[in-house]
Parts: C-alpha cells; sequence; structure tokens
C-alpha cells in the first residue's frame, strides 16, 4: 500500500505530545479528514480515534498510525502534513499540491 500523506519529523512529535497529554494509548490512532467547511470550501480535520470503520483505510507513516476514510483520501493523496511552532508558526500544516485555491489562514483549500 503507498503511503497517501507524508508527516514531517515536527508532525509526528507534535502528534506524540498530544497524544501524551490526552493520556491516549496506542490503540488510538490520528484520524485525518477532509470535510466540507471554510472559505474555500473544504477543511482538514485531525483528532484522534479508536475506531477503524469499513471504509477506512489504515496507514502507518513514520511512525504514525493514521486513519484515513475513502472520500478523504482523494483530497489528501501526495499531501505533507507538518507542523510549525515559533513566534510565526500556525500549528499543524497541511502542503496539498491537489489544492487549486487556499484560504488566507490555510485552513481551507479547494480541488
Amino acid at each position: 500500500m503507498v503511503d497517501i500523506i507524508t508527516i514531517t519529523e515536527s508532525a509526528k512529535s507534535q502528534i506524540g505530545k498530544l497524544r501524551d497529554e490526552a493520556n491516549l494509548n496506542d490503540t488510538y490512532n490520528l484520524r485525518v479528514q477532509v470535510i466540507a467547511g471554510g472559505c474555500s470550501g473544504l477543511s482538514y480535520k485531525l483528532d484522534f480515534d479508536d475506531t477503524v470503520n469499513d471504509n477506512d483505510e489504515v496507514h502507518t507513516i513514520n511512525g504514525v498510525n493514521i486513519v484515513v476514510d475513502n472520500r478523504s483520501v482523494l483530497y489528501i493523496m501526495d499531501t505533507q502534513l507538518d507542523y510549525s511552532s515559533g513566534l510565526n508558526g500556525k500549528g499543524f500544516e497541511f502542503n496539498n499540491p491537489n489544492a487549486t485555491r487556499t484560504c488566507g489562514c490555510g485552513e481551507s483549500f479547494a480541488i
């Protein structure tokens, strides 16, 4: 199975910190979703989830177990998940080569 998304070391580290802060064990995967909304039409959603549905794909990428529903896979293929901290840091960032338009805040996109 091909990795549909890449996860940078900084994103991996932050995901681990968030999992630890929430006292979640390894049965909780990172769920990556694309949902309708935002000023450009589609938004990313990240959450920890301990369920895997029939329409989900499960991947281990850079040591992070992620779950993506079949619909979202189409939108995030070849996307990079990064995390930026610091004075101008924006938190988690999706670098999606498939997006034809993004909003100014980087929270939503269009294809």
